[in-house]
């Protein structure tokens, strides 16, 4: 029982480790989001921004 719990552990810090490789930042997103100007909402699509005062 100790012999399959420690593979299923070595197995999952294999895949972690995978998984960084594969997908090093992934909040490095935020910093491209497009805000708006007066009250830095994110804006999606093209449309200005709900508050009417300001676009990105």
């Amino acid at each position: 029982m100790v012999k399959i719990v420690t593979l299923f552990l070595i197995a999952m810090a294999i895949l972690a480790v995978f998984g960084r490789l594969r997908v090093p930042r992934i909040g490095s997103r935020s910093s491209e989001v497009r805000r708006c100007r007066t009250c830095g909402r994110p804006l999606i699509g093209k449309s200005d921004c709900d508050c009417g005062r300001g676009a990105s």
